[in-house]
């Protein structure tokens, strides 16, 4: 098996440790020189791409992928990759045996707090999850023309070791933002990542909502979190006063319950399925800080 990642980041790196096991080579893209360092450092084979070209190394690696994984955001053009290969992604990865896209819930738009399905009508409000929609289009027809099943995994807020409410509490950039009903789903990168192996290892495709059980308003986060450290959570602010970035503002703008039925029925089981057990287990390993 010869996995690579295009976009080897935050849940690119983890996904690269699901895959270590058992597998044979785990190849991984960054942008910098510096991110190849970072990743080599971590076990994974590092190649450079920005998304304007293929290097010659990174071609002749390619030629051996079975299973790819791509989390590279696309652009108003379409998925850099696909726009690269100009049709012969094929050719470039002859074998390979299975797609993994890593999509985003913000694909389904607003749904006024109801829950979402992946049987639900996608009606996205941000051009970036336009952009992803259409990319999600593009993978799984491509896996159809190879004959090979293109998974979609639509996540949620992702956190983890690093990446949490502890860190912004710690940092002083925590806000306790109130807007009426709002909730928001979250993911744990350990659970993307070990997702997409459980997908792979089945040769499952289609689309699949990574996301916890537990639906919740994001300031309720913000207080278990400080609850756990034995602080106290910063003051409320409501959201219509709060100086906020269009970017942060606008992810107020879609309102829905992201339901992973899906997933489960096809076997898998959450290691961190709602925020309360995650949180306590990120500060009771002590790993909050990554």
């Amino acid at each position: 098996m010869h996995v690579m990642i295009f976009g080897c980041g935050y849940s690119g790196t983890a996904i690269a440790k699901a895959f270590s096991v058992g597998t044979g080579r785990i190849s991984g893209t960054t942008r910098s020189a510096d991110k190849a360092e970072l990743l080599r450092s971590q076990g994974i084979e590092a190649f450079i791409f920005e998304g304007e070209n293929i290097s010659a190394a990174l071609l002749d690696a390619m030629a051996s992928v079975t299973h790819l994984v791509q989390s590279i955001a696309p652009r108003e053009a379409g998925d850099p990759l696909i726009n690269l290969a100009g049709g012969q992604l094929g050719k470039m990865m002859p074998a390979l045996q299975w797609i993994g896209y890593l999509s985003t819930v913000g694909v389904y738009g607003d749904h006024k707090g109801e829950w979402v399905s992946e049987e639900t009508v996608c009606v996205p409000v941000s051009g970036r999850s336009k952009e992803r929609l259409e990319a999600e289009g593009a993978w799984l027809a491509l896996g159809k023309d190879l004959g090979i099943p293109a998974a979609i995994l639509r996540l949620s807020g992702i956190y983890g070791p690093g990446r949490n409410a502890f860190v912004n509490l710690e940092r002083g950039t925590a806000r306790r933002l109130i807007k009426k009903d709002q909730v928001f789903n979250r993911i744990r990168v350990e659970d993307i990542a070990a997702s997409a192996r459980y997908l792979s290892d089945r040769s499952l495709g289609g689309l699949y909502n990574v996301t916890d059980d537990l639906p919740g308003p994001p300031q309720d986060v913000i207080v278990e979190a400080a609850r756990l450290m034995g602080v106290e959570p910063p003051p409320e602010q409501p959201f219509e006063t709060a100086a906020l970035t269009p970017l942060a503002r606008s992810f107020y703008g879609e309102n829905k319950r992201v339901s992973n039925a899906k997933l489960k029925a096809a076997g898998y089981s959450f290691s961190f399925p709602n925020y309360p057990v995650s949180l306590a287990q990120l500060w009771q390993s002590g790993r909050w800080r990554g």
